[in-house]
Order: structure tokens, then C-alpha cells, then sequence
């Protein structure tokens, strides 16, 4: 049997605006005149219909926002994905336009490894029996939003009572997601890699609530004695639903798992100090900058 050596792609880009649509069609053109490259253009996340097409990459013109968009979009069916930075950070969309076109020999070559990350799976049960099941990357949040109140959350994991949250809101994140709005409450840096999710609270008002981090494989159950009109629950950022007396709120692992694309020159903590300018100084370069200064 021949083996399919051409190299399958589909594009996906974040809607027009800050220079993005002449960068889309920049690497559109850029692809289609690659010998061996088969290419398939879409415009974004929401318009991506691949089923059960072969397809060896999803390249994604954004940030990571986008890339949440695309994950989502593509729910059962995940794809690998490469991102091509058209936002700040970038933690998944690691490659600028120009490195994009200058390793790209390198994809087509197929000198990439495909990393798997967790993702959850968030399912919210109305009090009146009815349901809804999101499909997310990063992370849970419940804000009280407009409630402008604390909020009284209950946690409980497979079942058994934890404690009671007192705070602004709590943050169910992936280790993907620990570098996003749960860094920001003061949460713990996850390696990407962990199967492990972190409950990290919001302002909270008690001293004694810190960040917990626990397995992956177990079910996290929020509720509240009350959520306040304006409370709101919201997956990664984007989907946003209103909680109501009687909700309640359960998480999980997904079946499924985020595939990026990673180049062997790109590392997770490279992407920390690149990205955050995380880690200061060694102690080595601290005694070279001294010796330097002397």
C-alpha cells in the first residue's frame, strides 16, 4: 500500500483587524505554492467543518483565544494544532508569522511532536432538570459578576464536601488554563503535561482558602445555597451562561485531549521566560554580570 506523504492542512484565522487579514492571505498564498502541501481554507473557528477528513494539522492564525475557539469547534473529532501568534502572549500560538515560513520545512518534514493536554468537560444542571455540557481547554469560572455580592460556592470532588468557598468567584483550571485567568487570582504554575485540574478563588475572604490542585480523573461538583442575580458561569473566557437558584455545576475530564503541535526548539518553560519574562536570573549569569561590573 503507497504511503500518503503530502502533507494534509486546513486554516482557520481570527476574524479580520489588526493586520490579520493581510497576514491570512499572506500564508495562504505562502502554502499554496509549497510542492506537497494539500491545503483547505476556512474562515474562523465557527465555519470550521472537517468531520472525519485526514487532516495532519490545523493551522491557526490568532492568538489563543482562537485557539480555544477552534478546540472547541472541533469537539469529538480533535485535531493537531499549530498556532501562528497574531495576539500578545501567545502560549499556544507560540510561532510568529516569519518563523511560521522560515521552519516550515521543518513541518513538512513532519519534525514536530504532537503533545496531548487535558481538557474538561463542564456540565451545568438547571434546577428545573433540564442540562447543557460544554467542551473547554482552559478553564471553569463562577463570577459573581454583576451581583457585585460574595458568593458562598460548595466544593465537593467525587462526591465528598471540601469546603465552602467565601469569595468572588472560583476557577476549575487545566494546566493549560494555569497560565491564564487562574495565574492571574494567584494560582499555581501547572506544567502542561499534568493530569491534574487547580480550584484557585477569586479574592477570597478567608485566609485560610488557598489554591488546591488534585487529580485529573475525579468529579468536581460546585453549588451554591444562592447564586445572586448577575452570577454568571463561564468557559474559557468565551462562553458565558447565567446561574440560577438550584444550579449546579459539574467538571470533569474530557475524553478527549487537546493536540498542539510542538517544534523540538519550543519547550514550556522557554515559553515562560520568553512570554512571562519568568525566572529572573540564574545564579550563573548573576556572578558574570558582577565579574563583568568589577
Amino acid at each position: 500500500m503507497a504511503i500518503n506523504t503530502q502533507l494534509r492542512l486546513a486554516l482557520t484565522s481570527r476574524s479580520g483587524g489588526d493586520g490579520v487579514d493581510a497576514v491570512r492571505t499572506s500564508i495562504i498564498n505562502f502554502l499554496m505554492s509549497q510542492p506537497g502541501v494539500k491545503l483547505s481554507v476556512f474562515g474562523s473557528p465557527d465555519e470550521l467543518q472537517l468531520g472525519r477528513r485526514q487532516t495532519d494539522l490545523v493551522i491557526v492564525v490568532g492568538g489563543d483565544g482562537t485557539i480555544l475557539r477552534t478546540c472547541r469547534q472541533l469537539g469529538s473529532l480533535q485535531r493537531p494544532l499549530l498556532g501562528v501568534n497574531m495576539g500578545r502572549l501567545g502560549f499556544l500560538a507560540e510561532l510568529s508569522p516569519n518563523e511560521f515560513r522560515e521552519k516550515f520545512t521543518h513541518i513538512l518534514a513532519r519534525e514536530y511532536q504532537i503533545v496531548h493536554h487535558l481538557m474538561f468537560e463542564c456540565r451545568l444542571r438547571r434546577a428545573d432538570g433540564s442540562q447543557q455540557k460544554y467542551l473547554g481547554l482552559n478553564e471553569v469560572t463562577v463570577h459573581a459578576g454583576a451581583a457585585l455580592r460574595i458568593l458562598h460556592i460548595d466544593l465537593a470532588i467525587d462526591g465528598e464536601p471540601v469546603t465552602t468557598y467565601r469569595c468572588d468567584g472560583l476557577i476549575v483550571s487545566t494546566p493549560v488554563g494555569s497560565t491564564a485567568h487562574s495565574l492571574s487570582a494567584g494560582g499555581p504554575l501547572l506544567r502542561q503535561d499534568l493530569q491534574a485540574f487547580v480550584i484557585t478563588p477569586i479574592c477570597p475572604h478567608t485566609l485560610t482558602n488557598r489554591p488546591l490542585v488534585d487529580r485529573a480523573d475525579c468529579r468536581y461538583t460546585l453549588t451554591s445555597p444562592e447564586f445572586p442575580r448577575g452570577a454568571t458561569l463561564v468557559i474559557d473566557g468565551q462562553v458565558k451562561e447565567p446561574l440560577r437558584q438550584g444550579d449546579r455545576i459539574e467538571i470533569r475530564k474530557a475524553p478527549v485531549t487537546f493536540q498542539l503541535a510542538r517544534l523540538p526548539d519550543h519547550s514550556y518553560y522557554a515559553t515562560l521566560h520568553r512570554k512571562l519574562g519568568w525566572g529572573g536570573q540564574t545564579h550563573v549569569e548573576k556572578r558574570e554580570n558582577h565579574s563583568d561590573n568589577s
